[in-house]
């Protein structure tokens, strides 16, 4: 009653014939999630912002802010 010798001949190759697959889809897997989880949503929440978004009036409310040390505000 004696343990049966482990096989090591060949056994890298039988492992990654096996887990190679697999690794490779799951990482497309992983890289198709975070392009439509995170990429599009967030570039959907950019071309929202910039739809609505007036620069002119932006700095115009910078301006009389008095942020800019360049640009006087107009009451002055």
């Amino acid at each position: 009653m004696s343990l049966p010798k482990p096989v090591m001949r060949g056994l890298l190759g039988k492992r990654l014939r096996f887990h190679l697959p697999i690794a490779f889809s799951l990482s497309l897997l992983a890289a198709v999630a975070f392009k439509y989880g995170v990429t599009e949503p967030r570039k959907q929440a950019y071309a929202d912002f910039y739809k609505q978004y007036d620069a002119v009036k932006e700095f115009n409310a910078m301006r009389e802010a008095g942020i800019f040390e360049s640009v006087r505000p107009s009451g002055e």
